[in-house]
Protein backbone atom coordinates (compact mmCIF):
# COMPACT_ATOMS: atom_id res chain seq x y z
CA UNK A 1 0.00 0.00 0.00
CA UNK A 2 1.47 3.06 -1.01
CA UNK A 3 3.24 4.99 2.00
CA UNK A 4 1.37 8.28 2.34
CA UNK A 5 1.13 9.85 5.56
CA UNK A 6 -2.44 10.16 6.78
CA UNK A 7 -2.34 13.60 7.33
CA UNK A 8 -1.70 14.29 3.30
CA UNK A 9 -5.30 15.34 3.35
CA UNK A 10 -8.05 16.74 4.93
CA UNK A 11 -10.40 13.85 6.56
CA UNK A 12 -13.59 13.08 4.49
CA UNK A 13 -16.93 14.23 6.44
CA UNK A 14 -18.31 10.84 4.81
CA UNK A 15 -17.30 7.40 4.17
CA UNK A 16 -20.22 5.64 1.86
CA UNK A 17 -20.63 1.72 1.34
CA UNK A 18 -22.22 -0.57 -0.81
CA UNK A 19 -23.65 -3.84 -0.73
CA UNK A 20 -25.44 -6.45 -2.89
CA UNK A 21 -28.88 -7.35 -1.71
CA UNK A 22 -26.74 -10.86 -0.21
CA UNK A 23 -24.86 -12.03 2.72
CA UNK A 24 -22.23 -9.58 3.61
CA UNK A 25 -20.36 -8.46 6.55
CA UNK A 26 -20.85 -4.90 5.20
CA UNK A 27 -24.78 -5.33 5.62
CA UNK A 28 -24.34 -7.38 9.36
CA UNK A 29 -22.13 -4.29 10.41
CA UNK A 30 -24.54 -1.45 9.18
CA UNK A 31 -27.68 -3.42 10.49
CA UNK A 32 -25.75 -3.14 14.49
CA UNK A 33 -24.67 0.37 13.92
CA UNK A 34 -20.92 -0.33 13.97
CA UNK A 35 -19.29 1.74 11.22
CA UNK A 36 -21.53 4.51 12.36
CA UNK A 37 -19.77 4.16 15.86
CA UNK A 38 -16.53 3.33 14.75
CA UNK A 39 -16.13 6.53 12.91
CA UNK A 40 -18.59 8.75 15.09
CA UNK A 41 -15.85 10.46 17.30
CA UNK A 42 -13.96 11.66 14.54
CA UNK A 43 -16.63 13.83 13.08
CA UNK A 44 -16.83 11.03 10.58
CA UNK A 45 -20.56 10.23 8.79
CA UNK A 46 -20.82 6.67 7.21
CA UNK A 47 -23.69 6.74 5.17
CA UNK A 48 -25.10 3.58 2.43
CA UNK A 49 -24.86 4.25 -0.79
CA UNK A 50 -28.77 2.87 -1.08
CA UNK A 51 -29.82 5.63 1.08
CA UNK A 52 -28.37 8.37 -0.82
CA UNK A 53 -30.11 10.99 -3.12
CA UNK A 54 -29.82 9.84 -6.44
CA UNK A 55 -27.79 13.01 -7.09
CA UNK A 56 -25.24 11.81 -5.21
CA UNK A 57 -25.50 7.93 -5.38
CA UNK A 58 -25.59 8.26 -9.39
CA UNK A 59 -24.50 4.70 -10.62
CA UNK A 60 -21.57 4.95 -8.40
CA UNK A 61 -22.19 0.88 -7.00
CA UNK A 62 -21.11 0.35 -10.48
CA UNK A 63 -18.49 2.70 -11.50
CA UNK A 64 -16.75 3.31 -7.91
CA UNK A 65 -16.41 6.78 -9.06
CA UNK A 66 -16.64 8.00 -6.08
CA UNK A 67 -13.39 8.36 -3.86
CA UNK A 68 -15.01 7.71 -0.07
CA UNK A 69 -17.34 4.40 -1.53
CA UNK A 70 -16.64 1.30 -0.23
CA UNK A 71 -18.01 -1.68 -2.25
CA UNK A 72 -18.67 -5.16 -1.27
CA UNK A 73 -20.52 -6.29 -3.95
CA UNK A 74 -20.80 -8.75 -7.48
CA UNK A 75 -17.34 -8.85 -9.42
CA UNK A 76 -19.05 -8.11 -12.61
CA UNK A 77 -19.18 -4.46 -11.88
CA UNK A 78 -16.29 -4.57 -10.16
CA UNK A 79 -14.15 -6.03 -12.47
CA UNK A 80 -15.77 -3.51 -15.30
CA UNK A 81 -15.19 -0.48 -13.57
CA UNK A 82 -11.24 -1.71 -13.22
CA UNK A 83 -11.25 -2.55 -16.87
CA UNK A 84 -12.21 0.84 -17.34
CA UNK A 85 -9.64 2.72 -15.78
CA UNK A 86 -11.26 3.66 -12.54
CA UNK A 87 -8.78 3.39 -9.95
CA UNK A 88 -9.84 0.90 -7.58
CA UNK A 89 -8.11 -1.65 -5.60
CA UNK A 90 -9.10 -5.19 -4.37
CA UNK A 91 -8.67 -5.19 -0.46
CA UNK A 92 -10.26 -8.50 0.42
CA UNK A 93 -12.59 -11.33 -1.62
CA UNK A 94 -15.78 -13.75 0.17
CA UNK A 95 -17.17 -17.08 -1.34
CA UNK A 96 -20.38 -17.61 -0.06
CA UNK A 97 -22.47 -20.37 -1.31
CA UNK A 98 -25.70 -18.71 -2.36
CA UNK A 99 -27.97 -21.31 -4.06
CA UNK A 100 -27.56 -21.38 -7.88
CA UNK A 101 -29.21 -23.49 -10.13
CA UNK A 102 -30.96 -24.13 -13.91
CA UNK A 103 -34.48 -24.31 -13.77
CA UNK A 104 -36.49 -26.21 -16.56
CA UNK A 105 -40.69 -26.32 -17.03
CA UNK A 106 -41.81 -29.27 -14.85
CA UNK A 107 -42.28 -32.53 -16.48
CA UNK A 108 -39.52 -31.97 -19.10
CA UNK A 109 -37.36 -34.56 -17.80
CA UNK A 110 -34.14 -32.45 -18.23
CA UNK A 111 -32.73 -33.77 -14.92
CA UNK A 112 -28.37 -33.56 -15.96
CA UNK A 113 -26.27 -30.90 -17.08
CA UNK A 114 -25.34 -33.11 -20.37
CA UNK A 115 -29.76 -32.89 -21.11
CA UNK A 116 -28.78 -29.09 -22.15
CA UNK A 117 -27.26 -29.63 -24.93
CA UNK A 118 -29.18 -27.58 -28.22
CA UNK A 119 -31.53 -26.18 -25.53
CA UNK A 120 -32.81 -22.76 -25.59
CA UNK A 121 -31.23 -21.54 -22.74
CA UNK A 122 -32.44 -18.09 -21.69
CA UNK A 123 -29.89 -15.00 -21.47
CA UNK A 124 -31.30 -11.46 -20.17
CA UNK A 125 -30.76 -8.16 -21.94
CA UNK A 126 -30.99 -5.20 -19.45
CA UNK A 127 -30.18 -1.52 -21.04
CA UNK A 128 -27.98 -1.03 -18.52
CA UNK A 129 -24.23 0.55 -18.60
CA UNK A 130 -22.83 -3.20 -17.53
CA UNK A 131 -25.37 -5.91 -17.78
CA UNK A 132 -24.36 -8.01 -14.78
CA UNK A 133 -27.54 -9.98 -14.96
CA UNK A 134 -26.92 -11.07 -18.50
CA UNK A 135 -23.09 -12.23 -17.00
CA UNK A 136 -24.36 -14.20 -14.53
CA UNK A 137 -26.58 -15.94 -16.41
CA UNK A 138 -23.65 -16.78 -19.00
CA UNK A 139 -21.51 -17.61 -16.74
CA UNK A 140 -24.04 -19.96 -15.01
CA UNK A 141 -24.69 -21.99 -18.01
CA UNK A 142 -21.41 -21.85 -18.17
CA UNK A 143 -20.51 -23.76 -15.52
CA UNK A 144 -23.54 -26.09 -15.60
CA UNK A 145 -22.90 -27.15 -19.47
CA UNK A 146 -18.61 -27.76 -18.37
CA UNK A 147 -20.14 -30.26 -15.55
CA UNK A 148 -21.00 -32.65 -18.80
CA UNK A 149 -17.91 -31.37 -20.73
CA UNK A 150 -20.12 -28.94 -22.58
CA UNK A 151 -19.31 -25.56 -23.13
CA UNK A 152 -22.00 -22.44 -24.30
CA UNK A 153 -21.39 -23.35 -28.07
CA UNK A 154 -23.16 -26.59 -27.22
CA UNK A 155 -26.29 -24.52 -26.41
CA UNK A 156 -28.70 -21.96 -28.22
CA UNK A 157 -28.75 -18.79 -26.39
CA UNK A 158 -31.70 -16.76 -26.37
CA UNK A 159 -31.91 -12.90 -25.78
CA UNK A 160 -34.74 -12.26 -23.49
CA UNK A 161 -35.32 -8.26 -23.22
CA UNK A 162 -36.00 -7.62 -19.59
CA UNK A 163 -39.51 -6.10 -18.52
CA UNK A 164 -39.82 -2.34 -17.31
CA UNK A 165 -40.65 -2.80 -13.24
CA UNK A 166 -40.58 -6.40 -13.38
CA UNK A 167 -38.63 -8.05 -10.43
CA UNK A 168 -35.18 -10.35 -10.46
CA UNK A 169 -35.70 -12.90 -12.83
CA UNK A 170 -39.34 -12.00 -13.82
CA UNK A 171 -38.51 -12.26 -17.62
CA UNK A 172 -36.72 -15.02 -17.93
CA UNK A 173 -38.89 -17.04 -15.75
CA UNK A 174 -41.68 -15.78 -17.72
CA UNK A 175 -40.01 -16.65 -21.13
CA UNK A 176 -40.10 -20.45 -19.34
CA UNK A 177 -43.33 -20.58 -18.57
CA UNK A 178 -44.59 -20.10 -22.07
CA UNK A 179 -42.16 -22.31 -24.17
CA UNK A 180 -40.41 -19.99 -25.55
CA UNK A 181 -36.94 -21.05 -23.86
CA UNK A 182 -35.96 -24.09 -22.18
CA UNK A 183 -33.85 -23.57 -19.53
CA UNK A 184 -32.84 -20.67 -17.00
CA UNK A 185 -30.41 -19.69 -14.45
CA UNK A 186 -31.36 -18.14 -11.06
CA UNK A 187 -29.63 -17.40 -7.99
CA UNK A 188 -30.30 -16.49 -4.59
CA UNK A 189 -33.47 -16.11 -2.20
CA UNK A 190 -35.61 -14.44 -4.44
CA UNK A 191 -35.06 -16.69 -7.75
CA UNK A 192 -35.93 -19.53 -4.68
CA UNK A 193 -39.32 -17.84 -4.14
CA UNK A 194 -39.83 -17.22 -8.21
CA UNK A 195 -39.00 -20.60 -9.07
CA UNK A 196 -41.58 -21.98 -6.60
CA UNK A 197 -44.36 -19.53 -8.16
CA UNK A 198 -44.24 -20.42 -11.61
CA UNK A 199 -43.34 -24.42 -10.53
CA UNK A 200 -40.38 -24.79 -12.41
CA UNK A 201 -38.24 -27.66 -11.38
CA UNK A 202 -34.22 -27.88 -11.16
CA UNK A 203 -32.52 -29.27 -13.58
CA UNK A 204 -28.95 -28.50 -12.19
CA UNK A 205 -28.12 -27.93 -8.99
CA UNK A 206 -24.71 -26.05 -9.11
CA UNK A 207 -24.14 -26.12 -5.58
CA UNK A 208 -23.59 -29.72 -5.84
CA UNK A 209 -21.20 -29.46 -7.74
CA UNK A 210 -17.95 -30.42 -6.19
CA UNK A 211 -15.32 -28.49 -8.05
CA UNK A 212 -15.90 -24.45 -6.57
CA UNK A 213 -15.16 -23.70 -10.41
CA UNK A 214 -18.26 -24.50 -11.87
CA UNK A 215 -19.95 -22.22 -9.28
CA UNK A 216 -17.55 -19.04 -10.40
CA UNK A 217 -19.86 -16.00 -11.23
CA UNK A 218 -21.35 -12.85 -10.45
CA UNK A 219 -20.81 -13.39 -6.10
CA UNK A 220 -18.83 -16.38 -6.27
CA UNK A 221 -15.99 -14.82 -5.03
CA UNK A 222 -17.44 -11.03 -3.84
CA UNK A 223 -14.88 -8.59 -3.88
CA UNK A 224 -14.94 -5.81 -1.38
CA UNK A 225 -12.74 -2.74 -3.27
CA UNK A 226 -12.20 0.84 -2.12
CA UNK A 227 -10.87 3.63 -4.41
CA UNK A 228 -6.92 4.29 -4.68
CA UNK A 229 -7.09 7.66 -3.40
CA UNK A 230 -8.56 7.03 -0.32
CA UNK A 231 -6.36 4.07 0.01
CA UNK A 232 -3.43 6.50 -0.63
CA UNK A 233 -4.69 9.71 1.44
CA UNK A 234 -6.17 7.50 4.27
CA UNK A 235 -5.26 4.24 5.36
CA UNK A 236 -5.92 3.92 8.74
CA UNK A 237 -9.54 4.83 7.63
CA UNK A 238 -10.05 1.75 5.39
CA UNK A 239 -8.16 -0.40 8.14
CA UNK A 240 -10.62 0.77 10.95
CA UNK A 241 -13.12 0.12 8.22
CA UNK A 242 -12.20 -3.69 7.17
CA UNK A 243 -11.87 -4.16 11.10
CA UNK A 244 -15.11 -3.37 11.36
CA UNK A 245 -15.99 -5.89 8.86
CA UNK A 246 -13.81 -8.64 10.45
CA UNK A 247 -16.01 -8.61 13.80
CA UNK A 248 -19.13 -8.48 12.13
CA UNK A 249 -18.05 -11.60 10.43
CA UNK A 250 -17.50 -13.26 13.64
CA UNK A 251 -20.12 -11.94 15.47
CA UNK A 252 -22.42 -13.51 12.57
CA UNK A 253 -20.23 -17.27 12.95
CA UNK A 254 -22.54 -16.93 16.16
CA UNK A 255 -25.93 -15.87 15.36
CA UNK A 256 -27.37 -17.61 12.67
CA UNK A 257 -30.96 -16.58 13.76
CA UNK A 258 -29.95 -13.12 14.08
CA UNK A 259 -28.26 -13.24 10.20
CA UNK A 260 -31.36 -14.68 8.85
CA UNK A 261 -33.29 -12.04 10.01
CA UNK A 262 -31.02 -9.27 8.50
CA UNK A 263 -31.04 -11.50 5.12
CA UNK A 264 -34.78 -11.10 4.82
CA UNK A 265 -34.22 -7.45 5.55
CA UNK A 266 -31.47 -7.31 3.03
CA UNK A 267 -32.93 -9.18 -0.17
CA UNK A 268 -36.32 -8.62 0.60
CA UNK A 269 -37.61 -12.21 0.50
CA UNK A 270 -39.20 -14.32 3.18
CA UNK A 271 -37.80 -17.00 5.23
CA UNK A 272 -38.36 -19.46 3.12
CA UNK A 273 -35.87 -18.21 0.44
CA UNK A 274 -33.54 -17.23 2.59
CA UNK A 275 -33.56 -20.93 3.96
CA UNK A 276 -33.30 -22.48 0.51
CA UNK A 277 -30.94 -20.36 -0.94
CA UNK A 278 -28.01 -20.16 1.40
CA UNK A 279 -26.61 -23.70 2.79
CA UNK A 280 -26.72 -24.26 6.43
CA UNK A 281 -23.74 -22.70 8.09
CA UNK A 282 -23.47 -19.86 5.59
CA UNK A 283 -23.46 -17.73 8.73
CA UNK A 284 -19.65 -18.72 9.58
CA UNK A 285 -18.48 -17.53 6.37
CA UNK A 286 -18.72 -13.94 5.81
CA UNK A 287 -14.54 -13.73 6.53
CA UNK A 288 -12.82 -11.73 3.81
CA UNK A 289 -9.46 -12.57 2.74
CA UNK A 290 -7.28 -12.63 -0.45
CA UNK A 291 -6.69 -15.94 -0.47
CA UNK A 292 -4.48 -17.51 -3.61
CA UNK A 293 -7.55 -20.11 -4.22
CA UNK A 294 -10.19 -16.90 -4.40
CA UNK A 295 -7.53 -14.78 -6.10
CA UNK A 296 -7.19 -17.70 -8.78
CA UNK A 297 -11.51 -17.88 -8.56
CA UNK A 298 -11.53 -14.48 -9.11
CA UNK A 299 -8.85 -14.69 -12.26
CA UNK A 300 -11.10 -17.35 -13.95
CA UNK A 301 -14.46 -14.61 -13.98
CA UNK A 302 -11.91 -11.99 -15.49
CA UNK A 303 -11.10 -14.61 -18.27
CA UNK A 304 -14.46 -15.28 -19.12
CA UNK A 305 -16.18 -11.49 -18.58
CA UNK A 306 -13.32 -10.67 -21.17
CA UNK A 307 -13.86 -13.63 -23.52
CA UNK A 308 -17.15 -12.74 -23.31
CA UNK A 309 -16.49 -8.77 -24.18
CA UNK A 310 -17.65 -7.56 -21.06
CA UNK A 311 -14.48 -5.74 -19.74
CA UNK A 312 -12.61 -2.82 -21.89
CA UNK A 313 -9.40 -4.07 -20.98
CA UNK A 314 -7.93 -7.08 -19.08
CA UNK A 315 -7.92 -6.64 -15.29
CA UNK A 316 -4.55 -8.14 -13.74
CA UNK A 317 -6.22 -9.55 -10.85
CA UNK A 318 -3.21 -9.85 -8.70
CA UNK A 319 -2.05 -6.44 -9.32
CA UNK A 320 -5.41 -4.88 -8.51
CA UNK A 321 -5.18 -6.85 -5.36
CA UNK A 322 -3.37 -5.19 -2.04
CA UNK A 323 -2.78 -6.96 0.82
CA UNK A 324 -1.34 -4.42 3.52
CA UNK A 325 -5.20 -3.08 4.68
CA UNK A 326 -6.49 -6.76 5.72
CA UNK A 327 -3.04 -7.16 7.18
CA UNK A 328 -3.34 -4.03 8.98
CA UNK A 329 -6.89 -4.48 9.92
CA UNK A 330 -5.95 -7.85 11.53
CA UNK A 331 -3.16 -6.09 13.76
CA UNK A 332 -5.76 -3.56 14.70
CA UNK A 333 -8.11 -5.69 15.86
CA UNK A 334 -5.59 -8.09 17.64
CA UNK A 335 -4.51 -4.94 19.28
CA UNK A 336 -7.98 -3.69 20.40
CA UNK A 337 -8.62 -7.40 21.44
CA UNK A 338 -5.24 -7.48 23.77
CA UNK A 339 -6.12 -3.88 24.95
CA UNK A 340 -9.81 -5.90 26.38
CA UNK A 341 -12.01 -3.93 23.66
CA UNK A 342 -13.35 -3.85 20.20
CA UNK A 343 -16.33 -2.45 18.04
CA UNK A 344 -18.55 -5.06 18.79
CA UNK A 345 -17.53 -6.36 21.87
CA UNK A 346 -18.54 -2.66 22.95
CA UNK A 347 -21.74 -2.37 20.85
CA UNK A 348 -22.56 -6.13 22.49
CA UNK A 349 -21.69 -6.12 25.82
Amino acid sequence: MPSSSPSSSAVPETLWFTRCPVPTATGIAADQGWLAREFAADGIAVRSLQDAPPEVAADHHYTHALTGLFREGGNVPALWARSRGEATRLIGLTWIEERQVVLVRAGSGISEPGQLRGLRLAVPHHGIGIDFWRAMALAGFRGALALAGLGLEDAELVDVPAVPGGGQWSAELSALRDGLVDAVYVKGALAVEAARRIGAEVAVELDAAPDRRARVNNGTPRPVTVHQRLLDEHPELVARFLAVLLEAADWAAERPVEVARILQAETGAGAEGVEGAYAAGSHRTLHLDLSEERLGLLAQQERFLAGQGFLASPVDIRAWADPEPLRAARDLLRGRRAAGGGQVASVSG
